[in-house]
């Protein structure tokens, strides 16, 4: 460490984890407003801010499989806070937002623009409500990142027609609820296709239109918005690339066949 440098402590990391997973894999560089941002909540350079990110980024095994290398010295601190983060989905994202709240000296009520109004003024049920809406919140902004506001079946690119699509879905695995591998994002017509079976995604990332909808052949919206799809590559994520074992899980247990 050169003189001078201050050790990066876990609070720090944590939220730069949760940056890393907001932010388009392209945008994680210095002259970013959001990593200025953050790093003058941490009392960083943005330098110092970017190139953890890009630390994290030489962690990330969807980088990997992708022949993506990212800075080549990654501290072991930073492997820790990796992998802590990445094996619990389930509290970190929402422990991650709760920090920034406090290193911004607001609510996690405001920090993610939840009314006053929709929310009991106290209690167990406040906190279920608070914590599933920032949680949703957490996972739409990690999913449209990865994919840089593109739906993968059609490639639009409006945010306001996207929707952050679970593949196993949010009732069946309530750890990997927030894990990015386990979104895709997609417009709400195709997600609902989706969600239902009518439609999955293989294990080779390709589209798979029902049998039940080719019966319907005649159609011209059914021909049009589905079965030209059928076996066309999905527009893959920049990173965080869907998990082979929960499109296996759709494609047996959720399609139909």
């Amino acid at each position: 460490m050169k003189a001078g440098q201050k050790l990066w402590t876990r609070d720090e990391l944590i939220l730069t984890v949760n940056l890393y997973c907001k932010l388009p894999f392209g945008r994680l560089h210095s002259s970013n407003p959001e990593v200025i941002h953050l790093a003058n909540l941490i009392g960083r350079t943005p330098n110092s801010v970017a190139y953890k990110l890009v630390n994290f980024a030489s962690l990330d095994p969807s980088l990997k499989a992708r022949g993506i290398k990212g800075a080549s010295n990654a501290s072991k601190l930073d492997a820790e806070i990796w992998n802590e983060f990445f094996n619990n989905w389930d509290l970190l994202p929402f422990e991650s937002e709760k920090l920034l709240a406090n290193f911004e000296h607001t609510t996690i009520e405001q920090l993610n623009h939840i009314p006053e109004f929709e929310l009991p003024k106290e209690g167990v049920m406040r906190e279920q409500i608070v914590k599933v809406r920032v949680n949703q919140s957490f996972f739409r902004s990690s999913i449209l990142a990865s994919y840089n506001n593109t739906c993968c079946i059609t490639g639009i690119q409006q945010p306001e027609f996207l929707i952050a699509g679970h593949i196993k879905p949010w009732s069946i695995d309530e750890k990997n609820r927030l894990n990015p591998q386990n979104g895709i994002a997609i417009n709400a017509l195709h997600d609902k296709a989706f969600e239902t079976g009518l439609m999955t995604i293989t294990t080779d990332f390709k589209i798979k239109i029902s049998p039940v909808l080719f019966k319907q052949s005649k159609s011209k919206s059914i021909d049009e918005y589905f079965l030209k799809l059928d076996s066309q590559d999905i527009i893959l994520p920049s990173r965080f690339l869907p998990d082979i074992e929960f499109l296996k899980y759709h494609n047996e247990f959720r399609f139909k066949h």
